[in-house]
């Protein structure tokens, strides 16, 4: 057992040192996740930072698009014994007041990407449903908690040469903090499940901001369109009184594809009786290089040292960038209401293998 300053104020959870998570579960993270852009910017940000208490690692990246290029500045380092220390090698997070401001940075480094940005709540925290799976054989792949907000930024963007100031009348973004279990670190072997492992994976999250309020979408299915997770909420802004999310209903969803692609044109979503029409502005495919798993050298919660900070790039001109942009997409989105009411967000889905009601019926 290891103390760290956190033991000295009254948090604890369970009889042991804040260091140590109530479960042995190699899979157990702790973690941020913002993006920013401007809806006439051509550029999206997304930063994250993560915890894995017991792999012992910390790690954190960002991912830019610019329309030329795709960039990544990715740093992991040991955990050490202090759950309070938000850096991660250039990386850092500060929380200036729960909730609500938050400061996020990235000094600056020889991959040409750096930022100082401080994000502020546009409606209160929201927190969503639980988020429970288990695989095929019965075990928890997913336990997991998660609040949501959106909000605006102020602040700067160096990318390469260019020079971006960050106000909060153009800039705005949402952020998540999620916790528990979900699969990290090196792969595992399948053992008895082999290539069921993983039959499928849909799923849409949609967090919007409008004016007066913010709604929540989400839906995760599988191949048969069974619900695994599912979320249609509205939150009214501080400006608007703030207050208790207001279950809509439930969510529903329509998506058309770019021919011969799963790549989603546009879409509309139903939250109960509500329809908002949804417009992509800009698709990020946050899963490459970043550490979600789709490169196998550098994945969430995988050792690599005490310390590591390298940066990769994507020519998105280029046919052999293009081909490489695939899986997991956040786009920055610009949302309709039937009466005419327009806000934006975060568009992030993925069709991944078969998907009866979307009509894929393989990988």
């Amino acid at each position: 057992m290891t103390l760290s300053p956190f033991d000295d104020l009254p948090i604890h959870q369970i009889a042991e040192p804040v260091r140590h998570v109530a479960t042995g579960d190699r899979n157990f993270y702790d973690r941020y996740y913002f993006n920013c852009f401007a809806p006439d910017a051509g550029l999206m940000l997304i930063v994250g930072m993560g915890v894995y208490p017991n792999l012992g690692v910390a790690d954190a990246f960002a991912v830019v698009n610019d329309g030329a290029m795709h960039r990544v500045v990715r740093a992991s380092r040991e955990l050490g014994p202090d759950r309070g220390d938000t850096t991660v090698g250039p990386f850092r997070i500060e929380v200036l007041e729960g909730l609500k401001r938050l400061r996020v940075f990235l000094e600056k480094n020889e991959h040409g990407l750096d930022f100082d940005l401080t994000w502020e709540g546009h409606e209160p925290a929201h927190q969503e449903p639980r988020h429970f799976d288990r695989s095929v054989t019965g075990r928890v792949i997913i336990d997991s908690m998660r609040f949501a907000q959106t909000g605006r930024w102020t602040g700067t963007i160096r990318v390469g040469s260019r020079s971006v100031e960050v106000a909060p009348d153009r800039w705005l973004g949402t952020r998540d903090r999620s916790w528990g279990v979900r699969p990290i670190g090196e792969p595992e072997a399948p053992g008895a499940t082999g290539p069921q492992a993983l039959p499928g994976f849909f799923w849409i999250y949609a967090p919007m901001q409008f004016a007066d309020r913010s709604l929540f979408f989400a839906a995760q299915e599988r191949p048969d369109g069974a619900r695994i997770l599912e979320e249609a909420s509205a939150v009214r802004s501080f400006a608007s009184g703030g207050g208790e999310a207001e279950r809509l209903g439930t969510p529903r969803h329509e998506l058309t594809f770019v021919e011969g692609s799963r790549e989603v044109e546009r879409a509309v979503l139903h939250l109960g009786e509500t329809r908002v029409r949804v417009t992509p502005i800009l698709p990020l495919h946050v899963g490459i290089g970043t550490g979600y798993g789709f490169d196998q050298e550098w994945r969430h919660g995988m050792y690599q040292g005490p310390l590591k900070v390298e940066g990769r790039e994507w020519d998105l001109a280029a046919d052999e960038g293009r081909k490489a942009m695939w899986g997991l997409c956040d786009a920055a989105a610009r949302f309709e209401l039937d009466d005419g009411t327009v806000g934006h967000g975060l568009f992030e889905y993925m069709v991944f293998g078969p998907h009866d009601p979307s009509g894929f019926d393989s990988w």
